[in-house]
């Protein structure tokens, strides 16, 4: 019997020997040494007592042994669910309540508080697992015997369940099966030309689809290797581009590469690909990009539930403020929010995606799965966007960041691409705060280099002149920071609700 995933990432055609996992210090893993790991920590789970379709929970520090923990789950047929490590005893409770896990892995630091949660939840097991690699559950996979074979598992069978960020309500467990990682990452592999000669230099965390999707499968997919780092360290990468092919990166990545003056075409002439994701890149951060290196970034577009829909092409034009084109086997539409009529090119509305890469579903939510799908299998995305008359597909926002002032939509998108090509401004955020005359008033936040004369006054008086006035900011707070999670997105959520008594009487 196979197991799908597990299968595609252990095939005959890969070099054992060659090193898959350098460390960045001269040491590393080969691949034969990674699938020991792997195969050690599967047999781990099954002797906790896990058996195919069972869960186990992490919420541990990136390490390499994390890598192999995850794949161990895969290879004995066992569901895994990343956590991100931002969260607290509080809302660890939530997700092991609902996910019912029978083991949790934690940081050793978090043991005892997690114990008395997990044993609330009735998890059977808590072992430890640190960014040193260390832990109880190490400790189980170096007395372990490898296990020789895999769980059968097909490709329609679920591999990985990871949690919405929760932003509108009680976060959702994404159902991601075999074949929606599978599929993708060999779509990934080609789509964006990884081969085994490709070194990957990846600075994400492993408990997000961009760092352990994206990034890991497809390197271990196409016989790739990559240099694994703990984090970002943007000095760090600058030295090690000569040893290295591409890199996966969220926008700050690129923005504080640019502050580093030893960032040139020369320090990057090695390099063949620098691809975006996870949050928005600004159209000055790819034009200036391209002028100091000579590379263009290649942005894409993917979600939790989805992995990755578009990409901007490999070989072809990569247009700043897109994510380029459907890729291979997926199908994108735009309809009417709310009537899901379709609409005509150019039109602004909402992004439905159909393709292989598409989730089974929330976990445990049967009546907000069937409401988030079409009956024609589109999932409904809850971006607003539109595809130019090229093909190309632009993002103007989430759903929920729709402004409707005075009966007229507002994108936030437009407004902020007009903030954003001032001089001065580094960033900005728009959203819409409750008004007593218009339903919702648009704010402008807004971000400044240190050496700008930017102010309230200023910013609006340009809007005048290029925006319509019901889509022009009755207010603009210069702020120093905008509010952004782990993977750089704005959180506008935050933001609206520091403004949510501005406008009141």
């Amino acid at each position: 019997m196979s197991n799908h995933l597990h299968d595609l990432m252990t095939g005959p055609r890969f070099d054992t020997d060659k090193v898959v996992l350098h460390f960045g210090n001269g040491t590393g893993w080969t691949r034969q040494q990674l699938f020991d790991r792997v195969a050690r920590y599967a047999a781990v789970l099954q002797s906790l007592g896990l058996q195919a379709g069972d869960r186990v929970c992490l919420q541990v520090e990136k390490s390499v042994e994390t890598v192999a923990l995850t794949l161990g789950a895969v290879q004995a047929g066992v569901i895994f669910n990343p956590l991100n490590t931002a969260y607290t005893t509080a809302e660890i409770s939530y997700f092991i309540g609902d996910a019912e896990p029978k083991l949790l892995v934690c940081d050793p630091s978090k043991r005892d508080a997690l114990t008395i949660a997990a044993e609330k939840a009735g998890v059977t097991h808590v072992e430890t697992l640190g960014a040193d690699g260390r832990g109880t559950l190490a400790t189980l996979a170096d007395l372990a015997k490898p296990m020789t074979t895999a769980v059968a598992r097909s490709a329609d069978d679920i591999a990985a369940i990871l949690y919405t960020s929760g932003t509108t309500g009680r976060s959702k467990g994404a159902m991601l099966s075999h074949d929606n990682l599978a599929s993708n990452a060999l779509t990934l592999k080609d789509y964006w030309q990884f081969t085994e000669q490709d070194v990957l230099l990846h600075a994400l965390p492993i408990y997000h689809t961009h760092g352990l999707f994206v990034a890991i499968n497809t390197v271990l997919v196409s016989g790739a290797s990559m240099i694994f780092l703990p984090k970002f360290d943007p000095e760090q990468i600058l030295s090690l581009m000569p040893g290295a092919t591409s890199l996966m990166g969220v926008p700050t990545f690129y923005t504080r590469l640019l502050q580093q003056q030893g960032l040139t075409k020369d320090a990057t002439e090695h390099m063949r690909l620098f691809i975006s994701g996870s949050a928005p890149l600004l159209a000055e951060t790819h034009r200036e990009w391209q002028a100091r290196t000579g590379h263009a970034i290649l942005e894409r577009y993917g979600m939790t539930e989805t992995n990755m829909n578009t990409s901007n092409p490999y070989q072809g034009e990569r247009i700043a403020g897109t994510v380029g084109f459907p890729l291979p086997d997926v199908s994108i539409r735009v309809t009417d929010p709310e009537t899901g009529a379709m609409l005509e090119q150019e039109a602004i509305g909402m992004l439905e995606v159909k393709g292989p890469n598409v989730f089974k579903g929330y976990w445990r939510m049967p009546e907000k799965t069937a409401s988030e799908f079409r009956s024609d299998g589109y999932f409904i995305t809850g971006d607003l966007g539109k595809i130019d008359h090229k093909g190309y597909v632009h993002i103007v926002g989430r759903g929920k960041d729709l402004i409707i002032s005075g009966g007229f939509n507002v994108y936030p998108k437009e407004v902020e691409t007009e903030i954003d090509a001032m001089t001065g401004v580094v960033e900005s955020a728009v959203v819409g705060v409750a008004h007593p005359d218009f339903g919702e008033g648009v704010v402008g936040v807004v971000v400044l280099n240190k050496d700008s004369n930017l102010n309230e006054a200023a910013i609006l008086a340009h809007l005048s002149t290029s925006l319509a006035k019901f889509k022009q900011p009755k207010r603009v707070f210069i702020v120093e920071d905008l509010p952004r999670n782990t993977m750089g997105k704005v959180q506008k959520n935050l933001l609206r609700d520091s403004y949510k008594d501005l406008f009141k009487a």
